[in-house]
């Protein structure tokens, strides 16, 4: 037996087709691969002698930091010992280590470049819109809406109730807001029903309407005193609207739009209102001549309507000529009937659903884009 030490045998340069073998290594290569393994274990014996030191300022022994073979390592011992990196962002860690203060934690990568708003010096533009606050004085931008209205901070659920409670009893002027009745009062001076001569009439119609008239009537007699909308008055009525907007002649009352609260209000009027007018000799004169003005003008329009058709029809009547007069120019030459002249294609019809002729008891298809209709028969 040979007493000499094995050793590993050396490698073998084997190159690939196409590739020349590699060369041995320079003395240059070999002294900066030696400088580089001696600064690695500089740096390693450097880290060691900290950990040391640290473990005997800490009051333990150098060995307890050192992992136990078969035993597992408590979270304590890995973490008295190893301070976490300052790369490391990660709340509980940070809590834990009191060296290691909250501006040193970097944010990720993805969020270095961000911009910081102070929104306690940020104004809210709305978006650019004009509102309330840009002009008090445009009655558009002040629509009402029951989504506005909020209860202030400083009063309580109770308390706001109430108060919307008593504006709506002082808009629609009842309960402690409706006028006193006294029987001490003048009987020339006080306001009854103009149907039953009640004294509970509703005010708020008296003041906006000027029709003195109780609750009961109005659901006693629903043809005077029903509400008719501004459209309905116009198309019925044939009333323009400089009549309508005019308050002396025409009162009304004014709602909020129940579509969309953000459009016009609804403006309504009172039947009978609207009727005297109307069948008054400022208007029409009466109800006959309401009725001949409305057939009359359903005629105009029903004459406007037939002459507009007629019209459409005189001109598809010429456009067709025109195609016709041009196919017999061109001769034989021109095509079928349903080809395009203007770029000299074919026309390729495009038949659709068989329908059976009631008189016939034939199917016929139709071409979808020039009208041909052919018969077909099914055997």
């Amino acid at each position: 037996m040979s007493a000499e030490r094995p050793s590993t045998p050396p490698r073998q340069n084997a190159a690939g087709p196409g590739q020349l073998p590699r060369g041995p290594l320079t003395p240059e290569q070999k002294r900066k691969m030696e400088l580089n393994r001696m600064k690695a274990k500089a740096l390693r014996e450097q880290h060691e002698a900290e950990l040391a030191a640290k473990t005997r300022s800490a009051g333990t022994s150098p060995n307890t930091s050192q992992p136990t073979q078969g035993l597992k390592r408590s979270h304590a011992s890995m973490t008295a010992s190893n301070p976490p990196p300052s790369t490391v962002r990660d709340a509980r860690t940070t809590a834990l280590s009191s060296d290691r203060p909250l501006d040193e934690i970097k944010p990720a990568r993805n969020f270095t470049r961000y911009v910081e708003y102070d929104f306690s010096k940020m104004t809210d533009t709305k978006g650019g819109f004009l509102t309330q606050e840009d002009d008090p004085f445009n009655k558009a931008l002040h629509v009402p809406d029951d989504k506005e209205a909020q209860k202030p901070a400083n009063m309580t659920q109770r308390e706001w109730e109430r108060q919307q409670l008593l504006q709506s009893l002082r808009r629609n002027r009842e309960g402690p807001f409706e006028p006193g009745l006294s029987v001490l009062d003048d009987k020339s001076k006080q306001k009854t029903c103009r149907e039953c001569g009640s004294l509970e009439i509703d005010w708020k119609w008296e003041e906006q309407l000027r029709c003195q008239i109780c609750h009961s009537c109005k659901d006693k007699y629903p043809d005077k005193y029903s509400l008719l909308t501004k459209t309905e008055a116009r198309e019925d009525y044939l009333l323009t609207d400089p009549e309508l907007r005019d308050e002396e002649l025409l009162p009304h009352l004014e709602k909020p739009n129940p579509h969309k609260s953000t459009w016009n209000s609804m403006m309504l009027y009172l039947r009978y209102q609207v009727e005297e007018y109307a069948f008054s000799d400022k208007k029409w004169g009466s109800s006959e001549a309401l009725d001949a003005e409305f057939e009359r003008r359903e005629t105009d329009k029903k004459r406007r309507r037939e002459a507009k058709f007629k019209t459409k029809l005189n001109d598809l009547k010429k456009r067709t000529r025109v195609e016709a007069y041009r196919r017999n120019r061109q001769g034989a030459a021109g095509g079928d009937f349903g080809d395009d002249l203007s770029t000299n294609r074919k026309h390729v019809h495009q038949w659709g659903r068989t329908v059976d002729n009631p008189e016939t008891g034939i199917g016929v298809k139709t071409c979808v884009d020039c009208g041909m209709e052919v018969e077909e028969l099914e055997f």
